[in-house]
């Protein structure tokens, strides 16, 4: 799956010279928590609620209620934005963003092509596509099994299913130690009792079993 399969084509922005006040208005009004910040068309920041907590005055300032409000109402995005963020094309695989994002810690990418943004990736955008890949929400049966982690094992699993005319729709392995691997398999059926049979007969063991209706 491609960055640009799951981004927010058109995201809202700032420049440089918006004020603080003004993005922070625009973040809430338009429930967004990020912004890139363009300027003459290409992004040279992204503001992001930590940036904004850290503009706010220290508990230690001499100053009245009054004048903290007039500084942080003439206070400029320039000067409170993370200035050259990371950015990732739309061409880019899915993996490659949340890779991005969890190295670094950060919770949304600019997507951009050349110079210009198209876009943006969110947290919520690769946990959307996760359940996606999954098939959480379909219809259906979700199987969680263990299995023998040997050559030609998933071969015979589909066998198993194609014979009792269901559809391996969604599949999902996590290797772990040893000779065995978990495996979720989403079949497009919940009739399942003879696969999971023949399944077991294949030294498939059945961990858990959530069935959407």
């Amino acid at each position: 799956m491609f960055v640009k399969t799951r981004m927010t084509a058109h995201p809202f922005t700032v420049t440089p010279e918006t004020t603080l006040p003004e993005a922070i208005a625009l973040m809430e009004t338009k429930r967004v928590r990020h912004l890139p910040v363009v300027s003459e068309g290409r992004v040279v920041g992204v503001l992001a609620p930590s940036d904004i907590a850290a503009a706010g005055p220290s508990r230690a300032t001499t100053f009245a209620a009054g004048e903290i409000n007039y500084l942080l109402g003439k206070l400029k995005v320039a000067k409170v934005m993370t200035r050259d963020p990371l950015t990732i094309a739309p061409d880019a695989l899915l993996e490659e963003a949340a890779v991005m994002m969890r190295d670094h810690k950060i919770e949304m990418l600019p997507v951009v092509d050349g110079d210009e943004l198209v876009g943006v990736i969110t947290e919520s955008s690769i946990l959307d596509a996760f359940i996606e890949i999954l098939g959480f929400r379909d219809r259906g049966t979700r199987l969680t099994v263990e299995m023998p982690d040997t050559p030609g094992v998933l071969s015979r699993l589909s066998s198993v299913t194609a014979n009792h005319r269901a559809n391996i729709q969604h599949l999902a392995v996590y290797r772990g130690g040893g000779d065995r691997s978990t495996v979720v398999i989403r079949l497009n059926t919940l009739d399942t009792d003879e696969i999971e049979a023949e399944f077991a007969a294949e030294g498939v063991v059945v961990l858990h079993k959530l069935q959407n209706i």
